[in-house]
């Protein structure tokens, strides 16, 4: 079975251009995370992007599931965007290769919606510790896997405030996203406030 990560690798370099830093992050028992840096560039110009490169390798497994099957399931990999210069966001890569190796460590799988939390700042003075699940396909197209491999999905990130996370798990996450929306919330501000929730 040809090896699934080159071709992330290559799709993803394709939708966002040359990666200027990459880190690799290994955990106990998992296999090897790498998070990669796109400099910001083109009509966004102000925007840079970390993507890991990793988590695909394997299939997300369903925790209830007797046995994991090694093909069957879905794959995915997290997208991060942010302002770049306001904040130090280098730092998010180890808490960005912990989020991915999640499915591997705690038997989770990733989806839109799911809110996941790294139980401390994203990076140095951020006023988040938690990030909102996405729908993909609007950055980096799915890519697709020879069958029977589900395919690829790139899914974004969207930072989340302790109090948007505890918001969010009352009302549900298309109530966050619209609340988001009615607001114009900037949602790649490294420094933003939490959205009014009353």
């Amino acid at each position: 079975m040809a090896d699934v990560l080159p071709l992330v690798e290559a799709r993803l370099q394709s939708a966002l251009g040359e990666p200027d830093a990459r880190a690799a992050v290994t955990f106990l028992g998992t296999d090897r995370i790498e998070v990669l840096r796109f400099p910001a560039s083109g009509q966004e110009g102000d925007v840079v992007r970390y993507a890991t490169l990793g988590m695909s390798a394997q299939p997300m497994a369903d925790p209830t599931a007797a046995l994991a099957g090694p093909v069957k399931g879905p794959r995915a990999e997290l997208l991060l965007s942010v302002r770049a210069g306001a904040a130090d966001t280098d730092k998010v890569l180890r808490p960005l290769a912990v989020l991915a190796a999640s499915p591997q460590v705690e038997g989770v799988i990733v989806a839109p919606g799911a809110s996941l939390d790294v139980g401390e700042p994203l990076w140095p003075g951020a006023p988040f510790t938690s990030v909102l699940v996405a729908e993909p396909g609007g950055l980096v197209e799915d890519l697709a896997l020879d069958a029977p491999l589900d395919p690829v999905r790139f899914l974004p990130l969207l930072p989340m405030t302790p109090n948007e996370a505890a918001w969010k798990r009352v009302h549900g996450a298309p109530a966050l996203q619209e609340r988001w929306l009615s607001h114009g919330t900037d949602l790649r501000d490294p420094s933003r406030r939490s959205v009014p929730l009353d």
